[in-house]
């Protein structure tokens, strides 16, 4: 006797299921069963996951799902009759069935999706073979129609199933969650059972594992339909008994049919699906006519060894021959071609491609076959990172191609392999902490303050869950121990975090496959077109080639930088022909004039490189490698190190040669294999695995590995199979302490390969804007069409570099930024409302006819149909047809009438009514250019501005701001630059925080206000500086005291607290707003309320409040505090000065060292430390 359970949903019943795969299947086993079924709904997301933890806790895995079928056929999509669908559970008996199974799921979602994935019996009959199937629960068809009391239609539809699979494939579900109706109806499935000989099943609908999950369970329903779990009117299960219940509850239960609980167990048995990992499934490459695969790839390698080397050494020789016979042995060759095939045909076809990513550089086969473009022989790249004998896995190589032609690389490969052999990929967000507990406190209908306070008090960190926030932060234990509320509101998300919340198609990853995808995995339909149904680790798993098509718009700019070089100065630049060594581009590098530069242009990179100083391709490397949690703390060693390297000391002398090209810090992973290799004789293969498990923290392996780096192994003959330090003649203390050093900074230590690659685009975009600026900058701009906050920002760096941009202009401007006489011409793509239809229409205009001269010739001149009136308007705005005429009040005031007109022509001319006094083409050509504009005066300065900030987003011709700049720049301690920075920082910021108190000064450029419950008045403020927008909250208290401030095109200075939000820019939630011209009388206790800067605690106490300044942890501590030594010197004064050092330590100048904080001295340190990094009271005298 057992019982199996065949109705369960997992989490990936997603927002609906809320059984977590391995507890779910611990519980079965704890309960004494030896098996359990998946049966999510309408999908097969979870199966692989599901039978790799059956058999890791010895548990046998029963593969399903639980269907939707349609009203009617699954092709009908009428919103009154097919809007609601049936259920219907499907288990897979064998392979056959499994295949027939992903093939029903799959055209769920290609044929017949309309609110749900429906499938229809004709599918079923298709595609039966080997499929048990049961008849759901009670919203399955045969119990649809009981419930309706139609016996008859019920008896119809289950002998349709049983004739469908076969008699004894069929079940009638007996359930029962104490439902009234599934009392109701029991008993005719029963009488239906005996009636028809079809047995019966029995089953729980198991959503949840333990019956007190239920309220985590609800929560998560509550989240999914966007609702509190004090909506009475939400969808809701009516009770807790949806969990994995006992054999001995359900026998209980099902009294009356004990049958029905001994088939569970029959079908169980039935079941046997195995899944074969590993079994490679790549497409087929065809080589050419009378060659092998393994002869052509040979041959493309030994063609692009001579095109890459001037000189091919017997060294080069061997270590290709040496990298063919690895990927021959573990049968790679089609791998290859594959790759090479396409990549051939992106350069071929004029599409830009990356140099590489990842471990591929490591290849010489890779960069021979042009796949990469990164010599791994000169930057000692090594391939067993990519590809090891001794540990059997795909390849994996990424590829960068231009954002704009990627897909067309993808369409090539869709040609080539056809369109059933090749899909995007799934992928699933989880549930964070933060947003677990965001999405919990709005189901619990918390205030969003509320919520608000508990995610913040959860510490950032990518991998951080609600227990170890609770361990980290002891003001949110205290919150959870203190506030029943708060422990409610951590519970129920610890309960569902990591939980897939939603599924969505991954941004490059493409699957090509032998046979039609289905024949291998299930198929899903998003908005981005088919995608596989399981993430990219299975598709891996299960033998298929994946492949990442990524996008890098960097290589964009690269590209049109090239082409408008070539345009202007005839030169053709080959980078795959050049090397990475001149030292222009790194003084460049080094300066910080980093805009636009591949991976270096952050504001923290920038910093660091400014004090790293590179001078060489591998310091480029090495900064984008350390640049990272982990890695950073090396970054002042490393600086150090480069600028002392007589300083450097070495553990042991062997060592010497692998860390010398990064000052004796230990930066990359392929240096944790040399030293395993070189200093204790481990193989190649061998020293990758040692890599792996020190990143990956198996203490299991490094305890063991440790001994053998120390003392060597021998193998059971004796003989010796690793050398180890101790017999290459260095101390077991030396060995000791490098083994420690490798397992501390192994699991952060980055990819050189890829650090080389990325390196790369770094140095070629860094070479563009070193020698050709002013193309590149326009190419940089280009890249960001559309994103005012980028444009502004370029066109401050053009402004620092002498480049002027000039605004668009109907006779002058291209598609794209375009170059003029060293200038760069704003392009009429960036202006909004104006699509590319109506600026093809203006090119050919201007290339067939000239240039016009005036508005009615610019009109006239048009294909009109392509042109629309909100085209010309905002043309108008943007200043384009100031080169015409700069009145844009007048071109305002006939554009309407012109465009009107000329829409009017154009239909009687189709219709055949042309003009009789149109005679000669010559005049019909010339159009009418005797009109003349209304003499109106112009709009004045600040209109213009705002016109042209309207129509491209960013300030041009001049800034409305630029006479209160150096007020500005004295008064904020923060942009709103450095802010979006923050926002858009992987890992935050050390310098600016959340609630941290800032001061920001700008124009009032949209007030928006709105009362509260209590009757006051508030306001939300765009406030723009002199480097884009914020938003400002003033409350209703400060919205009172500063009412007179907060108005509209106000310049103002704002004092107040970040307020920081997941995937949000920054808000400043303002304490007080004070118009610019009286911010000195404020600050200087001349105004009665003190609003702008509170007296500070010192202040209070009667002391003088000192200067705080951080040294920032990229920065060299050293060298920064000889610079704040001499410009405190300069700046003697009274008040005292705090220094935080980059170990937490804090140094205060000694009695008589203080200095007078003027405005210039705060000005000065900012420059070095960041303007976050240094507080205090400035004096204005």
């Amino acid at each position: 006797m057992a019982f199996t359970h065949l109705h369960v949903h997992t989490e990936y019943s997603l927002l609906d299921g809320a059984a977590r795969i391995p507890d779910v299947i611990a519980r079965a086993k704890e309960l004494g069963m030896d098996s359990l079924a998946i049966t999510d709904h309408g999908v097969m997301f979870g199966v692989i996951d599901f039978y790799k933890e059956c058999k890791k806790q010895g548990i046998k895995p029963v593969i399903g799902c639980e269907v939707y079928t349609a009203a009617r056929t699954m092709l009908d999509k009428d919103p009154d009759k097919d809007k609601y669908q049936g259920h219907l559970v499907l288990l897979a008996e064998n392979n056959e069935g499994y295949k027939n199974l992903i093939k029903i799921v799959s055209l769920g979602f290609t044929k017949g999706y309309y609110y749900k994935p429906r499938i229809d019996k004709e599918v079923l009959r298709q595609h039966s073979g080997g499929i048990i199937a049961l008849s759901a629960c009670l919203a399955g068809k045969v119990q649809n129609c009981l419930l309706n009391r139609d016996y008859e239609g019920a008896k119809a539809e289950a002998m349709a199933m049983d004739e469908i699979f076969g008699h004894g494939n069929f079940y009638l579900e007996l359930q029962d969650q104490g439902l009234e109706e599934e009392a109701f109806i029991n008993p005719s499935l029963v009488k239906l059972s005996r009636e028809l000989d079809i047995p019966l099943v029995a089953t729980n609908d198991v959503h949840y594992v333990r019956q007190e999950d239920a309220e985590a369970h609800d929560i998560l329903l509550a989240i999914q339909t966007a609702t509190t779990i004090d909506d009475e009117k939400r969808m809701r299960f009516p009770n807790d008994q949806f969990y994995l219940k006992s054999e001995d509850e359900m026998r209980k239960i099902f009294a009356y049919a004990p049958e029905a609980i001994d088939n569970t167990a029959e079908i169980a048995r039935r079941c046997n699906v195995e899944f074969t990992f590993g079994e490679y499934h790549l497409p087929e490459f065809i080589p050419p006519e009378g060659k092998s695969n393994r002869e052509y790839l040979r041959e493309l390698c030994q063609k692009g060894l001579g095109e890459r080397y001037d000189n091919v050494t017997s060294d080069l020789t061997e270590r290709l021959e040496y990298e063919l016979s690895v990927i021959e042995s573990m049968g790679y060759v089609e791998y290859f071609l594959i790759v090479w095939d396409f990549i051939n045909f992106a350069k071929t076809n004029g599409i830009m491609v990356g140099p590489g990513r990842g471990s591929a550089a490591g290849s010489l086969v890779a960069y021979c076959l042009k796949i990469t473009d990164i010599d791994p022989i000169r930057y000692s790249l090594i391939f067993e990172r990519f590809l090891n004998p001794e540990r059997v896995s795909m390849p994996d190589i990424d590829i960068d191609f231009c954002i704009e032609r990627r897909g067309e690389v993808i369409d090539y490969v869709i040609k080539k392999y056809g369109k059933e052999n090749v899909s995007q990929i799934i992928t699933f967000g989880t549930m964070k902490a933060k947003a677990a507990v965001r999405d919990v406190g709005r189901a619990l209908n918390l205030s969003y303050a509320e919520t608000d306070k508990i995610a913040k008090a959860i510490p950032f960190d990518l991998k951080m869950t609600i227990d170890k926030a609770l361990t980290m932060n002891p003001e949110l234990k205290a919150m959870y121990d203190e506030d029943p509320r708060v422990a409610k509101v951590l519970d129920m998300s610890r309960a569902i975090e990591g939980m897939p919340r939603h599924a969505s198609t991954h941004a490059a990853g493409v699957v090509i496959s032998k046979l039609p995808l289905d024949e291998y995995v299930p198929l899903y339909m998003s908005d981005k077109g088919v995608a596989t149904q399981f993430n990219m680790t299975t598709i891996e798993e299960l033998g298929l080639l994946k492949m990442d098509f990524l996008g890098l718009r960097n290589l964009t700019v690269i590209r049109d930088a090239l082409e408008l070089i070539e345009k202007d100065y005839g030169v053709t630049i080959d980078f795959a022909r050049m090397g990475y060594d001149d030292p222009a581009v790194y003084e460049m590098i080094a300066s910080g004039n980093t805009d636009g530069v591949f991976q270096l242009e952050s504001g923290g990179m920038t910093q660091f490189m400014k004090n790293l100083k590179p001078t060489c391709f591998e310091d480029v490397v090495a900064g984008i490698s350390l640049y990272r949690p982990g890695p950073m703390d090396s970054i002042p060693k490393y600086i150090e190190n480069k600028k002392n390297p007589d300083k450097i000391k070495y553990v042991t002398p062997e060592l010497a040669p692998i860390l010398d090209v990064t000052y004796g810090c230990l930066v990359y992973q392929e240096q944790v294999m040399q030293i395993v290799r070189d200093l204790a004789g481990y193989s190649f293969g061998r020293s990758d695995i040692v890599r792996r498990a020190m990143s990956k923290k198996k203490q299991d392996v490094m305890l063991q590995e440790k001994e053998y780096f120390i003392y060597g192994k021998d193998d059971e003959d004796g003989n010796v199979e690793i050398q180890g330090c101790v017999r290459n003649g260095i101390s077991v203390e030396a060995a000791e302490s490098i083994f420690a050093d490798m397992e501390t900074f192994a699991q952060y230590a980055f990819n050189k390969s890829h650090a080389a690659a990325y390196a790369v685009v770094a140095y070629e975009t860094g070479y563009l804007k070193r020698y050709y600026p002013v193309e590149f900058m326009a190419a940089l701009m280009t890249s960001v069409m559309g994103d005012a906050k980028y444009i502004s920002k370029y066109i401050r760096n053009c402004q620092d570099m002498g480049i002027e941009v000039l605004p668009p202009s109907i006779n002058e401007s291209e598609k794209k930024f375009s170059v003029s006489d060293g200038k760069i011409r704003f392009g009429l793509l960036g202006v909004k409302n104006v699509g590319e239809g109506a600026i093809d229409a203006i090119l050919k205009a201007r290339e067939e006819k000239g240039r016009p001269k005036d508005i009615f010739q610019f009109i006239n001149n048009l294909e009109i149909s392509e042109v629309n009136k909100k085209a010309v308007e905002s043309l108008i705005k943007a200043g384009a047809l100031d080169c015409l005429n700069p009145n844009r009040a007048a071109h305002l005031a006939v554009y309407e009438g012109l465009v009107e007109s000329a829409q009017n022509n154009a239909k009687k001319n189709i219709a055949g009514q042309m003009s009789l006094f149109q005679i000669s083409s010559e005049e019909m050509n010339s159009g009418d250019t005797s009109g003349t504009l209304p003499d109106v005066t112009n709009f004045g300065r600040d209109v213009l501005l705002a016109m042209e900030k309207e129509m491209v987003g960013v300030y041009i011709t001049d800034h409305p701001l630029k006479e209160y700049e150096e007020e500005i720049r004295r008064f904020s301690t923060i942009t709103s630059e450095e802010l979006a920075g923050t926002a858009e920082a992987e890992n935050g910021s050390d310098r600016i925080e959340d609630g941290m108190t800032v001061t920001m000064a700008g124009m009032i450029t949209s007030k928006k206000t709105l009362v509260t419950k209590n009757n006051k008045m508030m306001a939300f403020v765009d406030l723009e500086d002199l480097y884009g927008e914020v938003e400002v909250v003033v409350f209703p208290n400060v919205y009172e005291r500063c009412r007179e401030a907060v108005s509209a095109d106000n310049v103002v200075v704002v004092r107040g607290k970040l307020n920081f939000k997941e995937e949000e820019m920054p808000k400043l939630l303002a304490d007080s707003v004070v118009g610019i011209r009286d911010v000195e009388e404020k600050l200087n206790g001349v105004d009665s309320n003190k609003e702008m800067r509170p007296r500070s605690r010192s202040a209070e106490r009667g002391g003088i409040e000192p200067v705080k300044v951080r040294i920032p942890q990229q920065g060299d501590e050293k060298e920064i505090l000889e610079q704040l030594r001499l410009i405190f010197g300069r700046h003697r004064g009274n008040t005292p000065v705090l220094i935080y050092l980059q170990n937490g330590k804090i140094v205060k100048t000694a009695d008589g060292g203080g200095v007078h904080p003027t405005v210039e001295m705060f000005d000065t340190v900012a420059e070095i430390v960041g303007r976050p990094n240094i507080k205090g009271r400035p004096v204005f005298r």
